[in-house]
Protein backbone atom coordinates (compact mmCIF):
# COMPACT_ATOMS: atom_id res chain seq x y z
CA UNK A 1 0.00 0.00 0.00
CA UNK A 2 1.34 3.41 -0.99
CA UNK A 3 1.74 6.17 1.53
CA UNK A 4 -0.15 9.41 1.03
CA UNK A 5 2.07 11.86 -0.89
CA UNK A 6 3.47 14.66 1.25
CA UNK A 7 1.75 17.38 -0.80
CA UNK A 8 -1.66 15.69 -0.45
CA UNK A 9 -1.17 15.26 3.28
CA UNK A 10 -0.14 18.90 3.60
CA UNK A 11 -3.26 19.98 1.71
CA UNK A 12 -5.55 17.75 3.80
CA UNK A 13 -4.18 19.15 7.05
CA UNK A 14 -4.06 22.77 5.88
CA UNK A 15 -6.09 25.23 8.00
CA UNK A 16 -7.91 26.54 4.91
CA UNK A 17 -9.20 23.04 4.08
CA UNK A 18 -10.57 22.90 7.62
CA UNK A 19 -12.02 26.39 7.14
CA UNK A 20 -13.96 25.24 4.07
CA UNK A 21 -15.30 22.24 5.99
CA UNK A 22 -16.11 24.44 9.01
CA UNK A 23 -18.12 26.84 6.85
CA UNK A 24 -19.86 23.94 5.10
CA UNK A 25 -20.86 22.24 8.36
CA UNK A 26 -21.92 25.53 9.91
CA UNK A 27 -24.09 26.39 6.92
CA UNK A 28 -25.49 22.87 6.79
CA UNK A 29 -26.58 22.94 10.43
CA UNK A 30 -28.03 26.45 10.14
CA UNK A 31 -30.00 25.31 7.08
CA UNK A 32 -31.16 22.11 8.80
CA UNK A 33 -32.37 24.03 11.85
CA UNK A 34 -34.58 26.44 9.88
CA UNK A 35 -37.31 23.92 9.01
CA UNK A 36 -37.25 22.41 12.49
CA UNK A 37 -37.54 25.79 14.22
CA UNK A 38 -40.31 26.92 11.86
CA UNK A 39 -42.34 23.69 12.13
CA UNK A 40 -41.69 22.20 15.58
CA UNK A 41 -44.84 20.05 15.54
CA UNK A 42 -43.83 18.33 12.29
CA UNK A 43 -40.33 17.85 13.67
CA UNK A 44 -41.76 16.33 16.87
CA UNK A 45 -43.71 13.88 14.70
CA UNK A 46 -40.48 13.00 12.87
CA UNK A 47 -38.72 12.36 16.18
CA UNK A 48 -41.61 10.21 17.40
CA UNK A 49 -41.57 8.15 14.19
CA UNK A 50 -38.08 6.88 15.05
CA UNK A 51 -39.65 5.08 18.03
CA UNK A 52 -36.51 5.63 20.12
CA UNK A 53 -37.21 8.71 22.24
CA UNK A 54 -39.69 8.30 25.12
CA UNK A 55 -42.99 10.06 24.40
CA UNK A 56 -42.50 12.51 27.30
CA UNK A 57 -39.18 13.73 25.80
CA UNK A 58 -40.25 14.18 22.17
CA UNK A 59 -41.55 17.74 22.47
CA UNK A 60 -38.58 18.95 24.51
CA UNK A 61 -36.20 17.42 21.98
CA UNK A 62 -38.13 19.02 19.09
CA UNK A 63 -37.62 22.43 20.71
CA UNK A 64 -34.04 22.14 22.02
CA UNK A 65 -32.33 20.25 19.16
CA UNK A 66 -32.98 22.76 16.33
CA UNK A 67 -31.85 25.73 18.43
CA UNK A 68 -28.70 23.84 19.38
CA UNK A 69 -28.07 23.15 15.68
CA UNK A 70 -28.63 26.83 14.83
CA UNK A 71 -26.36 28.17 17.57
CA UNK A 72 -23.57 25.68 16.84
CA UNK A 73 -23.84 26.37 13.10
CA UNK A 74 -23.58 30.13 13.62
CA UNK A 75 -20.62 29.70 15.97
CA UNK A 76 -18.85 27.56 13.37
CA UNK A 77 -19.49 30.05 10.58
CA UNK A 78 -18.06 32.93 12.59
CA UNK A 79 -15.26 30.94 14.17
CA UNK A 80 -16.39 31.65 17.72
CA UNK A 81 -15.82 28.76 20.11
CA UNK A 82 -15.34 26.63 17.01
CA UNK A 83 -13.91 23.61 18.85
CA UNK A 84 -16.81 23.57 21.31
CA UNK A 85 -19.35 24.02 18.51
CA UNK A 86 -17.84 21.27 16.37
CA UNK A 87 -17.78 18.95 19.40
CA UNK A 88 -21.50 19.57 19.89
CA UNK A 89 -22.14 19.01 16.19
CA UNK A 90 -20.08 15.82 16.35
CA UNK A 91 -22.11 14.62 19.33
CA UNK A 92 -25.36 15.38 17.49
CA UNK A 93 -24.07 13.53 14.42
CA UNK A 94 -23.21 10.48 16.54
CA UNK A 95 -26.74 10.61 17.96
CA UNK A 96 -28.20 10.89 14.44
CA UNK A 97 -26.03 8.02 13.17
CA UNK A 98 -27.16 5.74 15.99
CA UNK A 99 -30.82 6.69 15.44
CA UNK A 100 -30.58 6.13 11.68
CA UNK A 101 -28.77 2.80 12.08
CA UNK A 102 -31.35 1.52 14.60
CA UNK A 103 -34.22 2.64 12.39
CA UNK A 104 -32.71 1.01 9.30
CA UNK A 105 -32.01 -2.24 11.18
CA UNK A 106 -35.61 -2.34 12.43
CA UNK A 107 -36.90 -1.67 8.90
CA UNK A 108 -38.98 1.42 9.74
CA UNK A 109 -39.62 3.26 6.43
CA UNK A 110 -39.40 6.93 7.45
CA UNK A 111 -37.59 10.03 6.21
CA UNK A 112 -34.82 11.28 8.42
CA UNK A 113 -36.48 14.65 9.12
CA UNK A 114 -33.16 16.38 8.60
CA UNK A 115 -34.16 19.19 6.26
CA UNK A 116 -37.94 18.94 5.76
CA UNK A 117 -40.80 16.59 6.53
CA UNK A 118 -41.38 15.28 3.01
CA UNK A 119 -38.16 13.36 2.49
CA UNK A 120 -37.56 10.04 0.83
CA UNK A 121 -37.33 7.11 3.25
CA UNK A 122 -33.91 6.72 4.82
CA UNK A 123 -31.43 4.33 3.30
CA UNK A 124 -27.91 3.23 4.06
CA UNK A 125 -26.70 6.19 2.00
CA UNK A 126 -28.25 8.47 4.64
CA UNK A 127 -26.07 6.76 7.23
CA UNK A 128 -22.97 7.08 5.03
CA UNK A 129 -23.72 10.79 4.46
CA UNK A 130 -23.84 11.38 8.22
CA UNK A 131 -20.62 9.41 8.71
CA UNK A 132 -18.93 11.66 6.13
CA UNK A 133 -20.21 14.74 8.00
CA UNK A 134 -18.83 13.26 11.23
CA UNK A 135 -15.43 12.79 9.57
CA UNK A 136 -15.60 16.45 8.47
CA UNK A 137 -16.33 17.48 12.06
CA UNK A 138 -13.32 15.51 13.30
CA UNK A 139 -11.16 17.18 10.64
CA UNK A 140 -12.38 20.63 11.66
CA UNK A 141 -11.67 19.87 15.31
CA UNK A 142 -8.15 18.67 14.52
CA UNK A 143 -6.99 21.22 11.94
CA UNK A 144 -9.12 24.37 12.04
CA UNK A 145 -7.26 27.55 12.89
CA UNK A 146 -7.93 29.92 9.99
CA UNK A 147 -10.09 33.04 10.16
CA UNK A 148 -11.54 32.60 13.62
CA UNK A 149 -13.10 35.77 15.00
CA UNK A 150 -12.47 34.60 18.53
CA UNK A 151 -8.69 34.72 18.11
CA UNK A 152 -8.79 38.15 16.46
CA UNK A 153 -11.03 39.51 19.20
CA UNK A 154 -8.95 38.05 22.05
CA UNK A 155 -5.72 39.38 20.54
CA UNK A 156 -7.12 42.91 20.57
CA UNK A 157 -8.13 42.63 24.22
CA UNK A 158 -4.65 41.45 25.21
CA UNK A 159 -3.00 44.30 23.27
CA UNK A 160 -4.83 47.02 25.23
Amino acid sequence: MKAVPHSALRWLTHPYAALVLRLYLGGLFVYASMYKITYPIEFAENIASYQIVPFWAVNMMAIVLPWTELICGILLIFGLRAKSAVCMIGAMLVMFIVAIALTLLRGIPIGCGCFHSMEEPMSWSTLVRDLIWLAMAVHVYAFDSALQLERRFLLRIKDE
